[in-house]
């Protein structure tokens, strides 16, 4: 059996990461001339990153640049708490959520989509979260003006 090693990520990977968090595109030669190491240090520490699961590189879409968007968070009561896991990985399965999160507080679950307006918003909460198995009630918020949404802390949509 192949044992797992969590490596910490050292100040060389942090400082990595800083650079890729601002443009995803910025070439390992110009990471490695920022950082005093070799352009093979930085390819090497990036795959090995990556191979961990400690980073994914990929494209996020600005919500800002979409035409209409509104986030809708949906928070989700279970109707009983046995069923959380269940209901959490149900919702996940949808492919129109971006976000699910099992939540300590009032709602047993947060899960976040993207709408175009609340008519597409009320068929997709009666037509497909409401047919769930487990789920007691939803109710929602919608984001309405997004004043800061920092893309390095996590992708929603």
């Amino acid at each position: 059996m192949a044992r797992v090693i969590k490596r910490q990520l050292d100040e060389l990977d942090r400082g990595i990461l800083e650079w890729l968090s601002q443009d995803a595109r910025t070439s390992n030669r110009k990471i490695a001339t920022e950082l005093g190491v070799t352009e093979g240090t930085v390819r090497s520490r990036i795959k090995r990153m990556e191979e961990d699961g400690q980073i994914r590189i990929t494209a996020i879409n600005n919500i800002n640049r979409l035409a209409n968007p509104t986030l809708a968070y949906i928070w989700v009561e279970v109707d009983k708490s046995s069923q959380t896991q269940q209901v959490a990985a149900s919702l996940s399965a949808i492919p129109e959520i971006g976000f699910v999160g099992v939540m300590l507080g009032r709602s047993d679950i947060l899960a976040i989509t993207m709408v175009q307006n609340n008519a597409q918003l009320a068929d997709f909460l009666h037509t497909t979260i409401s047919g769930i198995a487990g789920v007691r009630r939803t109710e929602c918020s919608l984001g309405v003006n997004f004043v800061k949404h920092n893309y390095r802390m996590s992708r929603i949509v």
